[in-house]
């Protein structure tokens, strides 16, 4: 069995996956072996996603673990395909591995929810809001290197516009409709985007005012993508170094219980609209 290419997010979360379930079933990965009669360290391997892993070894190793979740067990085995042609690849070696790991899990999510305080959502981002954005990062972006990052968040709003998107709902603090990166006329341009995209039967934009007080995760924009089943829901944040995913169930949780209080305290998609039509106005 060949050791591939450095893993992605999405194939490291597979082994992660399986080794949760062999710690489930009590096994070590001696036992493991001897149960499955391979070699110990080819299941470490697989779990730390050295090796790739096909969907017939998965279900048999979930059948020798005793699993009895069907659908979980047939979203792993979905999860066993190879990175191949996806547009996000032409981009490997060129951008952060984690800005490629966003753009395959945006893809594959079921469903999305994302939570920003001082930017538009990526997904919403004009070209020239994105060029404003970019060009505050520290350390600063070289010619070629800035378009190559606006390039790549233009292109992931395609999956807004695909034959079918998954369900977005983003939750936007009224701090994000009030800077104004790259000046009044990109943001105006910006806040008409944003009024457009919310006509979209994929997207629901909800505002959260000032009035609104605080709420837990206040400093920081998060990203949920919802898993075919709910073990594999997926958090991602923005740190100063790239983007973090967390898939420990404890702390998912705590996000989704924090996003949940949040949308509560938001505006309703109409009544959004008015206060992003309002933000315009006094531009």
């Amino acid at each position: 069995m060949a050791v591939r290419k450095p893993p992605t997010e999405r194939q490291r979360r597979l082994g992660a996956e399986l080794r949760k379930m062999r710690e489930r079933a009590g096994l070590t990965l001696t036992a493991a072996a001897a149960v499955h009669q391979v070699d110990k360290t080819a299941i470490s391997n697989t779990e730390a996603a050295r090796f790739g892993v096909s969907p017939d070894r998965v279900r048999v190793w979930a059948r020798n673990y005793a699993c009895p979740d069907p659908d979980y067990i047939d979203a792993l085995a979905a999860m066993t395909r190879e990175r191949g042609a996806n547009w996000w690849d032409e981009y490997r070696g060129l951008l952060p591995a984690g800005a490629l790991d966003l753009a395959e899990m945006e893809h594959h999510a079921v469903a999305l929810r994302s939570t920003q305080i001082m930017h538009v959502p990526g997904l919403l981002q004009t070209e020239d809001y994105a060029r404003a954005v970019f060009e505050e990062a520290v350390p600063a972006l070289a010619g070629e290197e800035l378009e190559r990052r606006i390039a790549f968040r233009i292109r992931r709003c395609g999956l807004l516009h695909r034959a079918h998107p998954p369900a977005n709902t983003f939750l936007i603090h009224e701090a994000a409709l009030r800077m104004r990166f790259g000046g009044a006329g990109v943001m105006r341009a910006q806040l008409d985007h944003l009024l457009k995209q919310s006509e979209c039967g994929s997207v629901t934009i909800r505002v959260v005012p000032f009035v609104a007080g605080g709420f837990a995760n206040a400093g920081s924009s998060t990203l949920y993508a919802y898993g075919p089943v709910t073990q594999l829901d997926t958090v991602q944040s923005d740190i100063p170094t790239g983007s973090a995913f967390i898939h420990a169930e404890s702390h998912v949780t705590n996000y989704r219980s924090a996003m949940d209080r949040m949308e509560r305290r938001s505006l309703n998609p109409s009544r959004s609209r008015d206060h992003i039509r309002e933000a315009v106005q006094q531009l």
